[in-house]
């Protein structure tokens, strides 16, 4: 699943630079040589052999970064759509996320890696707490690594406290082996959340990364299961850092939010989620409001899409719609918008970046930085002309069969919006063995069920976690 690498340039589009300056540059080309952009110009010369993509009536972008997925459940596409938060919970960290083997998070890494590619998001983070062995875990990489995008592995374990599957030799043995420090296709973080128990069982988790010197990734202010305890659990210990990515973030007070701003941290917000699970009201109005970097992520294909349009869109959509209440509760009405087209798309690129640390070299299309790139043109859509206004067209206009052309790390990987060296038969296979594997494991009956499941009434209002006695009302309002 390797493409070739060799100069490509893509000729005559209308570039989003998505630099400093926000540089919208119409009728420009640009040429790659190796894994870096070489030059941006009009008409620009370029070495023989070079291979050309016409990028004419089409913009061209940095290739898109999600911060937050959960690949290995990729092969249960849809199942969830009608749960809520708790019967995620249920489901998966109490009954059945259990019965996954390696072979079935590797079937939903493999799935979930070829279809970011297709969707034109360059990195993805892999926010993978299905890691209940380093078997599980040694799985996942082969699969991302089978896929020549950009990822980080977020490594956690839901069925295991994170004290103490980062105290494990295995783990630590793991590490030595896959992980690269520098590695700039291959990143690592840990994923773990903090329930807020006083007693704090995560600080030996946190005391790892840091030995490590790797980020934490952790689901924050989500309604029922963390809150500003955990928050201020993790600033009282100096555990709060700018690379610490917060996860939707979206049942916080003000207090939690000073918290993040005053240490440099940003918050990935998977609004699709946050409207539908119930984690909260999606918070990038109160995070504007703070300075805080945002990015933006897709969460599980079990509920969602697994494209950033759709993360472009269902952001401008729920910010723009609390403004208008907001000011209509005050008999006021809203003439300008606050939040800008141009805001989510430079969130899907280099807010990423920013947040995995990587704003040097990903995120925008400047000379020298890493050739991940995407061409959104489509000669058979009557939704891809006029472009008129290019962020309007990301946000509002465009869908991943849009996507035309994906260069990344100097390769093109897709071409004429067919993906390069991918063998979808084989996925699919894999995928239908983790499907057959899992409906025989639950029962016909269960399985069905599992759809809508049951919630026992004592698990409402707890947090979800196993490995403390902690149940105190979680749940907090902003």
């Amino acid at each position: 699943m390797v493409g070739e690498r060799r100069p490509v340039v893509l000729r005559n589009g209308t570039v989003l630079t998505m630099d400093g300056q926000h540089r919208v540059l119409a009728g420009h080309d640009v040429l790659v040589v190796g894994d870096r952009i070489a030059a941006i110009g009009q008409g620009l010369e370029v070495p023989e052999g070079t291979e050309e993509v016409d990028a004419a009536d089409g913009i061209v972008m940095p290739g898109m970064i999600d911060t937050h997925r959960h690949m290995w459940q990729t092969a249960m596409r849809g199942y969830g759509a009608d749960w809520t938060l708790t019967q995620y919970f249920v489901w998966y960290y109490l009954e059945w996320g259990k019965v996954f083997r390696p072979e079935d998070i590797h079937a939903g890494n493999l799935l979930s890696a070829v279809e970011a590619i297709d969707a034109g998001v360059t990195t993805t983070v892999d926010w993978s707490h299905g890691l209940q062995t380093v078997d599980h875990a040694d799985a996942a990489v082969d699969a991302l690594q089978a896929v020549p995008g950009r990822f980080v592995l977020a490594y956690g374990n839901i069925q295991d406290s994170p004290a103490s599957w980062t105290a494990k030799p295995e783990f630590r043995d793991f590490v030595s082996r896959r992980i690269t420090p520098g590695d700039d296709v291959l990143g690592f973080q840990l994923a773990f959340d903090v329930t807020g128990d006083p007693s704090f069982p995560e600080k030996p988790a946190f005391e790892v990364a840091r030995e490590l010197g790797v980020p934490v990734t952790t689901h924050a202010g989500v309604w029922g299961a963390t809150n500003d305890d955990g928050i201020k659990l993790m600033y009282d210990n100096g555990f709060m850092t700018p690379e610490t990515v917060y996860v939707h973030a979206a049942s916080l007070t003000e207090d939690a939010y000073h918290r993040i701003a005053a240490t440099g941290g940003s918050i990935s917000v998977s609004t699709e989620s946050e409207q539908s699970a119930g984690q909260g009201y999606p918070p990038t109005w109160a995070i504007r409001k703070h300075g805080i970097p945002v990015s933006l992520s897709m969460d599980t294909s079990v509920w969602w899409s697994a494209d950033l349009f759709s993360a472009m869109r269902t952001t401008l959509g729920a910010d723009r719609s609390r403004e208008h209440m907001a000011a209509h509760a005050n008999n006021d009405t809203v003439t300008h918008s606050s939040l800008r087209a141009e805001h989510v798309v430079d969130w899907a690129t280099m807010g990423g970046a920013r947040a995995l640390g990587r704003e040097s070299d990903l995120g925008s299309i400047e000379v020298g930085k890493k050739a991940d790139i995407v061409v959104l043109r489509n000669e058979n859509s009557p939704a891809m002309f006029p472009i008129l206004n290019p962020y309007g067209h990301v946000a509002f206009q465009a869908q991943r069969s849009d996507v035309e052309t994906v260069v990344i790390d100097g390769r093109i990987v897709k071409r004429g919006h067919k993906l390069v060296d991918v063998d979808l038969k084989n996925v699919r296979s894999q995928v239908e063995q983790t499907v057959e594997h899992l409906k025989g494991q639950l029962g016909e009956e269960a399985w069905e069920k599992g759809m809508n499941p049951d919630i026992p009434e004592s698990k409402v209002l707890d947090n979800p976690y196993t490995y403390t006695d902690y149940r105190g009302d979680t749940r907090t309002s902003v």
